[in-house]
């Protein structure tokens, strides 16, 4: 996939997890946050040269590394939430607050690293 992919299917994540969310199928909105989590990083260090994102704790260091590279807290908070997220896939162990709190630190990760990728709207 090419950046511009990931960026795409980021986007595309985040929406059908709303939608699955606001039917109930909180499991698979789980892993569709995830899942929007990771392509945008994915994007992120295409652009950036770093490397396969290939595997949990790659996408965690460039997630970690595009915190540090911008400052932006916001990064580290919504890769900690999609973490939260993607356990909860599995785990179906996550309170409705837990969930309503950290579903906008997503979103706001996602939309912040594709801006940093110059749009995923290309």
């Amino acid at each position: 996939m090419s950046r511009e992919d990931h960026g795409w299917t980021a986007l595309e994540f985040l929406e059908a997890s709303d939608r699955e969310f606001e039917s109930g199928d909180h499991l698979q909105a789980s892993e569709k946050l995830w899942g929007a989590a990771t392509h945008a990083v994915m994007a992120a260090a295409m652009q950036r040269q770093w490397g396969d994102c290939r595997t949990h704790r790659a996408l965690k260091n460039a997630a970690d590394r595009l915190a540090e590279e911008t400052g932006d807290a916001a990064v580290d908070a919504g890769f900690l939430a999609a973490e939260k997220f993607h356990k909860n896939f599995y785990h179906d162990e996550l309170e409705p607050y837990e969930i309503e709190a950290d579903r906008p630190k997503v979103h706001r990760m996602v939309e912040r690293i594709l801006a940093l990728t110059n749009g995923a709207r290309e």
